[in-house]
């Protein structure tokens, strides 16, 4: 009896809640870090990124209208999934940073303490950044945060997960949506997180994972005008430089990579606004 042939999987985009061939038909070959063939991912193009924009413009209200508990619940559901696939995450974390396995469940364990730790901030966010003003005058007035909008991210070429979770979570958990370009070369452990966001409640348009060419769809991400901030995390100086300069003519917020940043409460102020409300007393 001969022996079978394997069936090598081919790993799909996370836009608006669903799971799309790249547009243009393109996959490309992931591989280890020893250089072995792992799988198949699909190769987004630049309209892939597009109607990824838009599904996150359309999922943006809505996000930012649940309750901040609600949004907390969301991610913590997150965390769960995480938790029940812990070994396959072990696996492909090891895979595509070359760890050892006691390292690479190192990796996942915190990983997933990361998600819990950004739920937790979802309803305490505005008792930290927000404020009640002194006024001279029978008013109220407070400083009150509010998400930017839709964030693109760059994600981290090395920290295939933790690093990937940083930059995303970030930004939800204070109610943006996101567009993110996963790891160019390292790209499976965040498109096992998209799938995860099918059993986790995640609305759809909220997350959107875009696998592919950075050289390629960065820019186009980075000049959008429907894209509110953007994250440089996965980029080296001299690019990020140009992609600032694409953002800046539509005025977007600019996240230069900084690791002092990854887990901080500077990353989760990184793409909010302050809206100062006033309020009469007694009225």
């Amino acid at each position: 009896m001969s022996d079978r042939l394997d069936v090598r999987k081919t790993y799909k985009l996370l836009i608006n809640g669903a799971f799309p061939r790249s547009e243009s038909g393109r996959s490309y070959e992931v591989t280890s870090a020893q250089g072995d063939f792992v799988a198949n991912a699909a190769q987004g193009s630049r309209k892939d990124v597009r109607d990824a924009v838009v599904a996150a413009r359309a999922a943006q209200s809505k996000w930012w209208g649940q309750t901040a508990y609600n949004r907390g619940q969301v991610l913590y559901r997150l965390a769960e999934m995480a938790e029940s696939r812990r070994d396959e995450l072990r696996e492909h974390v090891g895979l595509a940073e070359g760890l050892k396995p006691k390292d690479a469940q190192a990796t996942v364990s915190r990983s997933i303490d990361r998600i819990v730790w950004y739920a937790g901030w979802t309803d305490k966010i505005a008792q930290v950044l927000g404020s009640s003003n002194p006024v001279a005058g029978p008013y109220f007035n407070f400083s009150v945060p509010v998400p930017s909008g839709v964030v693109g991210v760059i994600a981290d070429q090395n920290s295939s997960l933790e690093g990937f979770l940083d930059e995303v979570l970030a930004p939800l958990c204070v109610g943006n949506t996101v567009v993110v370009i996963a790891s160019e070369r390292r790209p499976t452990p965040s498109i096992l997180v998209s799938e995860m966001t099918a059993t986790a409640d995640v609305p759809g348009g909220v997350l959107n994972v875009i696998t592919g060419f950075t050289g390629e769809l960065a820019p186009v991400l980075a000049g959008h005008e429907d894209v509110d901030g953007l994250d440089l995390a996965g980029v080296d100086e001299q690019f990020g430089s140009e992609l600032a300069q694409l953002a800046a003519g539509s005025i977007k917020r600019v996240l230069r990579p900084d690791s002092s940043q990854d887990g901080s409460l500077r990353r989760l102020r990184a793409f909010i606004e302050t809206s100062t409300v006033w309020h009469t007393i007694g009225q």
